[in-house]
Order: C-alpha cells, then structure tokens, then sequence
C-alpha cells in the first residue's frame, strides 16, 4: 500500500515530535468513526518506561477517553511495524485494522518475526494494511539513527 493518508500524516507528526524530544521516532493515532481519539510518540525515555512504545501510549489514551479497555470497531495508524508487545496490545484491546508504515525486520511481528497475528494463541487479529506512507516513516528513523551514529562520543 502506497500513498498518504491524513492519519498516517498524523502519525508520523507524532514520530517527528518524538525525535525532536529524542525519542526513537515512532508515533501512532487511534481513530475511531474518523476521529482520533488517542495519539502518541515513543515516550520511553521521557517515562524511564520500557512499555511506553507510541502505539501502547495511543491505545492507553483512547481506552482513557472511551472509560473502556477495548477498542472494538478503532483504527490503529503507526509508522512502524508493531513489536510483539504492542501487536499483543493491539489484539488484546480488539483493534479492527492496522495500518502501518516501515516493516521491521528486526524487531516488527505482524508480518516479520514471529508473525504474531498467525499464531493460533492468538485471540484477535486486526486487517492489516502494511505500507503506508512507508518512504517517509523509513527516513524518519534512517536519520534519526543516522545522527546518533555521527553525534560525538
């Protein structure tokens, strides 16, 4: 899946932001009915929290907003490929469809690593949607890691 999409642009403001605080840039918007409802950058710094990833800070704000612990019927946008964490989140908060970025070979399991949706312990799985404004979202943690690698020591 090519192209742009409002939300994803939303997204990846929030993946901008997050490096600007020097974050890993990665962010998230969850929407439900065509409203967002929860939206987050990667806080795991800033929180000296692990679990702080972009897409469980945007469910954890949507499920805040709604007074409810699942998203039934709720779009999640994020610019990455979700780890396993977060892919666990996302079933378990019974999110409807996936749309993300950059693939993560390395750490991503949707449709890398251990392809967590396809597994039968796996209680719900979202439509996923892979792709999206896909260029852009790569850049954006290339550069990032880019800088760090030329920052002095």
């Amino acid at each position: 899946m090519s192209g742009t999409n409002r939300f994803m642009d939303e997204a990846l403001a929030e993946a901008r932001k997050a490096a600007e605080r020097d974050e890993v840039p990665i962010g998230a918007v969850v929407v439900l009915d065509g409203h967002i409802i929860g939206r987050a950058g990667n806080i795991t710094r800033a929180t000296c929290d692990v679990t702080a990833h972009a897409e469980m800070a945007a469910i954890r704000m949507a499920c805040e907003a709604l007074g409810q612990e699942r998203l039934p019927g709720a779009d999640l946008y994020v610019t990455l490929e979700p780890c396993t964490m977060c892919a666990a989140a996302i079933s378990f908060a019974r999110i409807r469809r996936l749309y993300y970025g950059a693939r993560d070979p390395k750490g991503g399991a949707v449709e890398s690593g251990v392809r967590f949706y396809d597994q039968p312990t796996c209680h719900h799985a979202p439509d996923v949607y892979s792709g999206l404004s896909e260029t852009t979202a790569a850049e954006l943690l290339v550069d990032f890691f880019k800088g760090k690698r030329e920052e002095p020591r």
